[in-house]
């Protein structure tokens, strides 16, 4: 009887999964009035770089980075928050800056190598977090189609651009408070849970 609780204790979590990427899909694609035309993916770019309220949230350089990863060609991912909410996610927030003095192409490679991921483009499906006090690896949730629920089409960062990114995960136990965050070709970082 447990694990039918248990089996629809997860549809429902994977249906929320879904729900709250669609939203968080949603609000990234919509406002910025840049009038970019029919340019979605360089338009949406530019404009969660410059306008969004999302952008503006994370992008406060106040706040020290809970962890830096270093990339290729000058590329960092600097993590602002990891957030457990009650629904059993783990939200990481970041934000993707090139240091460097050239425009570099997003690596393929942040999008792994799994066949479901990989037919939607690019994004940061790759990623995961391991938690080494429960000796258990987690990997980027999907919805119902395969999409990683992450930031995604991600195809070139300017010189000193910064673009807020996230990345959402099956939320680790209450009692792990730090976990390994892993970006295929970047550097790895311990982060602490908040929530």
């Amino acid at each position: 009887m447990s694990i039918r609780f248990t089996a629809k204790a997860r549809k429902g979590t994977v249906a929320l999964a879904v729900a709250v990427g669609l939203a968080l899909g949603a609000a990234g694609c919509g406002g910025g009035g840049d009038g970019g035309g029919d340019k979605k993916p360089g338009s949406s770019a530019s404009a969660s770089s410059s306008t969004g309220s999302q952008a503006s949230a994370q992008e406060g350089k106040s706040e020290t980075p809970l962890a830096e990863l270093s990339g290729p060609s000058g590329l960092l991912l600097q993590v602002t928050s990891a957030v457990r909410d009650s629904g059993g996610f783990l939200t990481v927030n970041a934000n993707m800056k090139n240091d460097g003095s050239q425009t570099v192409v997003v690596p393929v490679a942040l999008r792994g190598d799994e066949t479901e991921i990989v037919k939607h483009g690019t994004s940061l499906g790759g990623a995961t977090l391991v938690d080494s006090k429960g000796k258990k690896r987690y990997y980027v949730l999907r919805d119902t189609d395969g999409r990683p629920l992450t930031t995604t089409d991600l195809n070139q960062i300017q010189a000193g651009q910064t673009i807020p990114v996230f990345m959402q995960f099956p939320a680790p136990p209450a009692d792990t408070t730090e976990v390994t965050l892993q970006l295929p070709t970047f550097s790895s970082g311990t982060i602490k849970i908040s929530g």
